[in-house]
């Protein structure tokens, strides 16, 4: 019984040597012939294999959240299809094609750029590359006391285009707005001294007028409430011809706002005018208001609707506070009752 046992059990042993042997044969065989790889798919189109995944989807995850690394502003790259892998054995005399995939990759990636919009009263100007850029535009405008300093702001934007980026003293150059200087005077009544302000600017002030209306092109605010007490070619003791604009009597301070945006070509004392500001709207349309006792924007000011630009006053050829506006077209002065009040 013993001895059968034993007989069984050379046999087992030769067996499983046989079967080691024929294992390791095998597993040298496909050894020596494949190698272990992975099968790259995207969207569920298979595009080649690769040895290394973690190294390839490394270098794919690096491209996506820095770009190429040719441009600083590049925020992130959008692939919606991102690769799959599954592993399987490979014959060694197959290259695996790593740059294909990450080409293919590439291919599909959509670009999305960072950098700062500067805006004044909300409208884009300039762009700066990053935020430190940025602030200290804002802060150069600050210490240069600039007149539009508190209209600028700072918009981070992510687009798929990237701007023209200027450096930050290019934008300050740009951008930055004097104030209207304020100097001292002797008044002819009194001899003693007021402040008015240094003109800036161009305006004209000649006498041409028209009682007909043309198209503006623009609609056009209020730019105060009041009561309308001299109406446009009226004639008066206190002028030497007919009224060229019409006035609005409301309280000394009471904010001037702008009848419409454009830019501001003249801010500063004009004779009869007094404290003044003229805007231009495009296509030779300009509003005017005078007899202000304080202006708030220097020529050169973008301004928007609406917005606070002077404070009603009775500087100048005036009988009392009140805001004088006038509507020119070319240059000629038409009648605002045509367009307000």
């Amino acid at each position: 019984m013993f001895k059968k046992i034993l007989i069984h059990a050379r046999k087992g042993i030769k067996f499983t040597i046989l079967f080691m042997i024929a294992a390791f044969l095998i597993v040298g065989a496909i050894a020596f012939l494949y190698k272990p790889t992975y099968s790259v798919f995207i969207n569920g189109e298979q595009v080649g294999y690769t040895e290394n995944r973690s190294e390839l989807q490394h270098k794919i995850n690096d491209y996506v959240e820095k770009g190429d690394g040719t441009n600083e502003n590049v925020a992130f790259v959008q692939v919606n299809n991102m690769p799959e892998y599954k592993l399987c054995l490979l014959k060694k005399n197959i290259v695996t094609n790593d740059d294909e995939i990450f080409n293919d990759i590439k291919s599909q990636g959509v670009t999305y750029y960072r950098y700062y919009a500067i805006l004044d009263n909300q409208e884009e100007k300039l762009y700066v590359s990053n935020f430190e850029d940025a602030e200290n535009v804002v802060n150069t405008l600050k210490e240069k006391d600039s007149a539009n300093v508190e209209t600028i702001s700072i918009v981070e934007k992510y687009e798929t285009e990237l701007k023209d980026l200027v450096s930050s003293e290019e934008a300050v150059s740009k951008l930055y707005v004097e104030k209207p200087k304020v100097v001292k005077v002797a008044t002819a009544s009194s001899g003693r001294s007021s402040s008015v302000y240094q003109a800036t600017g161009t305006v004209n002030t000649k006498t041409t007028t028209s009682s007909g209306k043309v198209s503006l092109g623009i609609s056009l605010i209020k730019p105060v409430s009041g009561t309308i007490s001299s109406r446009f070619g009226s004639r008066s003791s206190v002028r030497s011809s007919a009224h060229t604009g019409l006035d609005i009597a409301a309280p000394s301070g009471t904010a001037v706002k702008a009848a419409a945006s454009g830019t501001v070509t003249f801010s500063g004392y004009k004779g009869s005018y007094g404290n003044m500001i003229v805007i231009s709207h495009g296509n030779g349309v300009q509003t005017y208001y005078g007899h202000c006792s304080k202006l708030y924007v220097a020529a050169g000011t973008q301004v928007s609707q609406g917005q606070t630009i002077a404070a009603v006053g009775s500087t100048g050829n005036s009988t009392g506070p009140h805001l004088h506006l006038e509507i020119r077209v070319n240059g000629v002065a038409y009648n605002p009752q045509n367009y307000l009040y």
